[in-house]
């Protein structure tokens, strides 16, 4: 690939898209990335752009006959140590106090794992490694966040019917965060419209004849990889538009994932409530709204994709 010295614009473009795809540099202007449809689309994507820029490309398949010499190429070893560099810190220095801080610094550390994976063509232990600790790391604070966080469990999900579930008593955890007011709100709108919540100083402290939700022991808890949230959506089979957009948004902030479009703000918003309402009650009807309206508008974003 060769550009006019003139069109340094063009230039940059073209390094930037091959940088950005995890291509190999083989010399001045000799780019190199391993076969496959997505690669010969981001090459094809570099020649026709150069070709119109007035340069000269060309695109040409190459054979490594021992198999293994390009490979040391695309080693990405050096990007997962950065990357645990900024991880290990975050983890030593993680408390209660600065857990929401370090969550939303976690998420972005979780991206950036994300885009090494993606040009990470011969994955091996380096990429484990990062992925464990940064794992390690959303464990931590979601066990800062929220004390007696829920282990998962691996079991079958029982269909239950909501009539079953009426006029009962449902307790979790005091000092509710997103999982726990999501559901709380769930179980209201869906299951149960006359449910008493109970918040617990501590798990031990339900009672027998309560339905406890997202701690360990409880009736309703994490199943796999669900959060509690999507252990009662899935439980008594809910399919309003738009609950599953929500159920994501409550996975991604508790446990992290796929981050949806509205996962930061409305993170600040529950934060902010969190932070300025001490009543549990209270929390909870000011977090229904929230949840109302997501569910609302998520629910007519569908109707339209239809």
């Amino acid at each position: 690939m060769a550009l006019p010295t003139a069109n340094a614009a063009e230039r940059m473009r073209a390094w930037r898209t091959l940088k950005s795809a995890g291509a190999a540099v083989l010399r001045d202007g000799v780019y190199l990335l391993p076969d496959g449809s997505a690669s010969r689309e981001v090459l094809e994507s570099v020649e026709r752009d150069v070709l119109d820029s007035g340069g000269s490309a060309s695109l040409l398949p190459v054979t490594d006959p021992q198999g293994e010499r390009f490979i040391p190429l695309f080693d990405r070893s050096d990007d997962y140590t950065r990357l645990r560099s900024e991880v290990e810190p975050q983890l030593a220095q993680l408390t209660p106090e600065n857990a929401l801080a370090t969550a939303r610094q976690a998420r972005k550390l979780r991206k950036s794992f994300a885009q090494i994976q993606s040009i990470d063509f011969f994955p091996g232990e380096p990429l484990q490694q990062t992925d464990a600790l940064l794992r390690d790391l959303e464990v931590a604070i979601n066990r800062a966040l929220s004390k007696d966080e829920p282990t998962s469990h691996e079991q079958a999900i029982e269909q239950l019917d909501p009539r079953d579930y009426e006029g009962r008593t449902w307790a979790t955890r005091q000092r509710p965060w997103v999982d726990r007011l999501a559901s709380a709100w769930l179980i209201r709108r869906f299951i149960d419209p006359g449910a008493s919540i109970l918040w617990l100083p501590s798990p031990d402290a339900c009672p027998a004849e309560a339905l406890g939700f997202d701690f360990d022991g409880a009736r309703f808890s994490h199943v796999g990889n669900k959060v509690t949230f999507e252990t009662l959506q899935a439980s008594f089979g809910l399919e309003a538009p738009g609950l599953q957009r929500v159920g994501a948004l409550v996975h991604y902030l508790d446990v992290g994932g796929a981050q949806p479009t509205e996962a930061t703000g409305v993170e600040r918003v529950l934060a902010g409530l969190r932070a300025s309402i001490q009543d549990d009650d209270q929390l909870l009807a000011a977090a229904c709204a929230i949840f109302d309206g997501l569910l609302a508008a998520f629910g007519k974003e569908g109707q339209r994709d239809e």
